[in-house]
């Protein structure tokens, strides 16, 4: 065999090995590209996980909306409830104020009757006194109490000075030297201020 028949088959066989080389790198790069089968199912897994977070979401969604509107139902029944007991409390109030009073109504149709009889004067006082004693009575009992005003400082919490008037004493100045209107609270509130003249 010449030296260029040895050339050629030695050729031959480079250029064959340089094909079988590629071809394998192309197989290689192939089956590197080609999705592989733990992949695929990645992410399919992921997909459901996401599917099923959605799920919950939803439903614990409509879990806590329903949870709100029975709660708003709730309230607005209490709401209700409370401003008919309120009204109703409101009423039984006035009602067992009403039924208190009627006897001392009786007592001064009573002496409005003995008056126009012609009824000594000194008993007709006598008896409106009693009348008088008596309401007084039963709004105390109603939790109505008189403002003291007598000697006392002067508050404005309670007081309304409608004068202001020369102190006869210096230890009378800022003192209430007469009262004009009385005033009353109802339990701790202040349902009418006193109304006075102050010593200054």
């Amino acid at each position: 065999m010449s030296t260029k028949e040895e050339k050629k088959v030695v050729d031959e066989e480079s250029v064959e090995t340089v094909v079988n080389t590629e071809a394998a790198e192309n197989v290689e790069n192939a089956e590197a590209t080609e999705p592989q089968e733990g992949t695929q199912e990645e992410p399919l897994s992921e997909v459901d996980e996401l599917k099923k977070q959605l799920a919950e979401a939803m439903e614990k969604n409509a879990e806590l909306q329903d949870k709100y509107l029975r709660q708003a139902a709730e309230f607005d029944n209490y709401r209700k409830r409370t401003i008919k007991e309120k009204a109703e409390l409101i009423k039984s109030a006035a009602e067992k104020l009403m039924v208190a009073e009627l006897p001392v109504v009786d007592d001064m149709d009573r002496a409005l009757e003995n008056m126009e009889k012609g009824m000594d004067a000194d008993a007709c006082i006598e008896g409106f006194k009693l009348i008088v004693h008596k309401f007084n009575n039963i709004l105390t009992q109603n939790g109505l109490e008189k403002i003291e005003t007598d000697g006392q400082e002067f508050d404005t919490d309670f007081h309304e000075a409608i004068a202001l008037i020369p102190a006869p004493s210096e230890e009378l100045k800022g003192k209430i030297l007469d009262c004009v209107q009385p005033g009353y609270k109802l339990g701790d509130k202040v349902i009418r201020h006193a109304k006075v003249a102050v010593g200054q």
